[in-house]
C-alpha cells in the first residue's frame, strides 16, 4: 500500500473522496492512534482501545471518553 507524505495514512484511498475528506481523515486518525494525559495519574500514557474506551498504560486504569480524544 503506497502512502506519501502529504496525504500520510489517507494514501490507502487513492484519488477517491476528495482532498478535504481525506484531510479529515488523517487528523481524526492522528488523534486517535495518539498518546493522551491520564486523568488519574498525569502521565502520557492512555492509548484508545475501542471507541470511547481508553486505557492508562501506566496505571491500568480503564475509563470512557470521547471517540477520538479523551
Amino acid at each position: 500500500m503506497a502512502r506519501t507524505k502529504v496525504v500520510k495514512s489517507s494514501g490507502r484511498f487513492g484519488a477517491r473522496y476528495g482532498r478535504t475528506i481525506r484531510k479529515k481523515v488523517t487528523g481524526i486518525e492522528k488523534r486517535q492512534k495518539a498518546y493522551f494525559k491520564c486523568p488519574y495519574c498525569s502521565a502520557v500514557k492512555v492509548k484508545r482501545v475501542a471507541s470511547g474506551i481508553w486505557q492508562c498504560r501506566k496505571c491500568e486504569n480503564k475509563f470512557t471518553g470521547r471517540s477520538y480524544e479523551v
